[in-house]
């Protein structure tokens, strides 16, 4: 017996924003779901609002009066003849409460269960599972810890350095390192209240910290008909203060054994949890090859386009029609991987001022074309950037045959890419793309922190006098009367590559 229902979504509420809610509205639209797209006030010229088939104001900008906002969310799916809400990632995607809530309104949730989300995003229950499904864990305690003194005897036990994480956290917050024992009481306590003013709850473990390691994950999906298979690795080393920059498919440091037992691995706990839609198991890979269970992501993730584009598999729509209650269309023996997929997050920051938000007005912005790239994002000329919200711009994405070529067309790529008004990190990831330690493959995740100061020198174009030119170019075109024979077609008998062709081409 399946464990889901077969139910067909007619309509569809996409309670999120950005590149995020425009990727689930270009989905839906091909798979012939009718949608909504619900918006907050700075979000009313947004993108998502000129995709989607109908649209729903949700609230104010404070996330927590809109889309963090679930009884207003469930509120309009209903009043809008919905049956179903994607949460997208982040704000509601990982909120149990909010799943649960979806359901009982007769809202068809996309993405695992209410119990899933709830269990996995203990992150002591989920590496309680893990043991249980004899998958490698971090050494450290298996449930939260009480006290300074109960996190010094642990510490001793297992050794500095270690690391203090919120059982209840992700995406890098509630997170601190401890050298020595000296810094464990600070470090407690701070980890605490970040732990608590980000996921209303100071529930905190301690861990081994695992030295120069790589950041890879594996993605699963899991049908109400018992199928589970995975879709290969990403690599996800290049980070920065625990948050991504670039993700690559597959990762340069796995060979094809460590692939295979690592994918079996990710597949055993999502049986062990009785798992249900798209999800992501996360592991640590230590300077030995050893592999170690870190946590599991209960949604869409941000880089989730690097495995689509060396797999062939939409996992969006893998998403949709699991939560319709259909089978997978296709077994593990079907995935394979073909080349190679390189994604750089391009967000409204600053990296020579430490990254600092830079949030404002797109004047003006070109995205990259041409063989294997593909661009996700909301922006264009005119629209904002809004400080209430993630800085993220574009997500750029290319795949090739080999690394070497894959790096070779994101060079290419992010020169394309234009961006006036805001400082971007463009620059930032072009510097990346052609350095040589990026270039080999062997890196870890401080290679940041340990590179940063050589990688603001480099790059393409100085950035302040690239957001100028463009700012200018921008005004001009709008502004500038071009000669009427500008629009004349160039009479040339015979010679069609000048046919229509003005001064400005």
């Amino acid at each position: 017996m399946p464990r889901v229902r077969r139910r067909r979504i007619r309509k569809l509420l996409v309670a999120n924003r950005g590149e995020i809610a425009c990727r689930v509205l270009r989905a839906a639209r091909e798979m012939g779901i009718r949608t909504v797209a619900a918006f907050s006030d700075p979000d009313s010229g947004g993108l998502p609002v000129r995709m989607a088939d109908e649209v729903a104001h949700i609230g104010p900008a404070d996330p927590l009066k809109s889309y963090l906002n679930e009884e207003a969310i469930i509120r309009t799916a209903r009043r809008m003849g919905c049956n179903a809400i994607h949460p997208g990632y982040g704000f509601l995607a990982e909120n149990a409460r909010f799943a649960e809530n979806c359901l009982k309104n007769g809202q068809i949730f996309i993405g695992p269960t209410p119990r899933n989300i709830r269990d996995m995003g203990d992150k002591t229950f989920a590496k309680r599972l893990a043991v249980e499904a004899g998958i490698p864990v971090i050494p450290g305690l298996l449930s939260p810890i009480e006290s300074t003194d109960d996190a010094r005897t642990i510490a001793e036990d297992i050794g500095y350095p270690c690391i203090l994480k919120a059982a209840a956290g992700g995406g890098g917050r509630g997170m601190r390192i401890v050298r020595g024992s000296d810094d464990l009481e600070r470090s407690f306590e701070s980890c605490r209240n970040e732990a608590m003013a980000a996921f209303g709850s100071d529930a905190v473990f301690i861990e081994k910290l695992i030295e120069r390691p790589r950041h890879v994950e594996i993605q699963i999906l899991a049908d109400g008909y018992g199928n589970v298979v995975h879709l290969g690795e990403r690599d996800c080393t290049i980070q920065r203060r625990h948050q991504k920059l670039i993700e690559e498919a597959p990762s340069p440091a796995l060979d094809s054994e460590t692939r295979l037992i690592m994918g079996e691995a990710a597949c055993r706990l999502a049986r062990t949890a009785d798992y249900l839609n798209a999800g992501t198991v996360e592991f640590l890979l230590d300077e030995d090859g050893q592999f170690y269970f870190m946590e599991m992501n209960t949604r869409i993730q941000v880089e989730h386009p690097v495995t689509e584009l060396v797999t062939g598999i939409d996992i969006v729509k893998r998403q949709i029609t699991i939560a319709q209650g259909e089978e997978l269309d296709f077994a593990q023996e079907d995935v394979s991987l073909k080349g190679h997929a390189i994604e750089c997050r391009i967000n409204a920051e600053d990296p020579a001022r430490n990254f600092l938000p830079t949030p404002g007005r797109i004047e003006e912005i070109v995205f990259p074309l041409g063989p294997g790239v593909r661009v996700e994002s909301s922006a264009f000329s005119g629209s904002q950037i809004p400080r209430e919200y993630d800085s993220l711009i574009a997500k750029v994405i290319v795949h090739a045959d080999t690394r070497d070529e894959a790096i070779a067309r994101m060079r290419r790529a992010l020169l394309e890419l234009k961006i006036g008004g805001v400082r971007s990190t463009a620059n930032f990831h072009f510097a990346i793309m052609n350095d040589s330690v990026f270039e080999s493959g062997d890196f870890d995740t401080g290679y940041i922190d340990k590179n940063i100061d050589r990688l603001n020198r480099g790059g393409f174009a100085n950035p302040d006098i690239a957001a100028i030119a463009a700012a200018i170019e921008a005004y001009l075109r709008t502004h500038r009367r071009l000669p009427e024979t500008a629009f004349r077609p160039v009479r040339s008998e015979g010679s069609w590559k000048n046919s229509g062709r003005g001064p400005l081409s």
